[in-house]
């Protein structure tokens, strides 16, 4: 039976389909490109409004790993409704969801609430995963050329706004892990423990760049102008909205005893063990 893994060729999906394509388990890689390339696995494209064809992709599988993907809330909410139709109709051996980051804004997001609702009332063997931010954020141009070539390390928080930072290569270990352990369900939160602020951050840049990285705290209305010809007007002014909101929290960090280093015996990368293979 295969693994069906939603979004195989982004920044989520991708390596969770290396890890189970890696040990030798055959995986379905969803995708919305029919002609896309994934190692290891059969690639499939299906609409995630296609409530039928995903029904069809599930069914039989041993595994599903869902999150779903940027979009207008009304686009994010009709494919959080047609994924959980379609788990509930094919009722696959196990279902790992994540939020994709965000923590608390996450769990107020009326899509991810759906699917979580959905798994809840289906039956089905499951578990969410719950990061909070990633790492790979960090690799925007504006922020780590910042870093690289003048020494700050621009980021859209307070200096003491600690947060529990994770990378897209943590969450794919903690999805992994929950395939093969049915018996943990419920939320699973990725992140270091305890939480980094911005200064700690940059110390580590230090660390690794070899030369002083200081912290700045940019205006989220500012990051978005620097990131809106990267991703978008609509997409920078959304995750400019979500720093807005993120800055008024004391912090963005984790609950140890629900995390994946408590719950699953796998710890979060330290941020140099990271940007030791990130940043060159």
């Amino acid at each position: 039976m295969s693994y069906v893994i939603h979004g195989a060729t982004g920044a989520q999906g991708a390596p969770v389909a290396a890890a189970l394509a890696a040990a030798g388990t055959p995986v379905t890689a969803l995708t919305r490109n029919a002609d896309a390339v994934v190692a290891g696995a059969r690639v499939r494209a299906v609409d995630l409004g296609a409530t039928e064809a995903l029904t069809d992709a599930y069914r039989g599988a041993a595994g599903v790993f869902v999150h779903l993907p940027i979009g207008a809330p009304e686009d994010r909410l009709r494919h959080a409704r047609s994924v959980v139709a379609a788990l509930e109709a094919a009722r696959p051996g196990r279902v790992v969801f994540s939020t994709s980051g965000g923590g608390p804004v996450a769990a107020a997001d009326p899509a991810v609430a759906a699917v979580i609702d959905g798994l809840g009332r289906s039956g089905l063997s499951h578990a969410v995963v719950a990061p909070r931010l990633f790492l790979e954020n960090l690799l925007l141009p504006p922020v780590v050329t910042g870093a690289r070539e003048q020494g700050v390390l621009r980021y859209p928080l307070p200096a003491g706004h600690p947060v529990s930072w994770s990378s897209h290569l943590d969450v794919a270990d903690a999805v992994a892990a929950l395939f093969d352990r049915p018996d943990v369900t419920g939320l699973v939160e990725v992140g270091l423990h305890p939480a980094l602020t911005g200064p700690e951050l940059a110390e580590a840049f230090t660390a690794h760049l070899g030369h002083a990285v200081r912290y700045e705290a940019l205006a989220p209305a500012a990051f978005g102008g620097l990131i809106a010809p990267l991703l978008g007007p609509g997409a920078a002014a959304g995750i400019a909205g979500l720093y807005d909101f993120l800055g008024t929290l004391p912090d963005n960090a984790i609950t140890p005893d629900r995390s994946a280093s408590t719950v699953l015996g796998l710890p979060s990368r330290t941020v140099l063990q990271w940007l030791a293979d990130a940043v060159r």
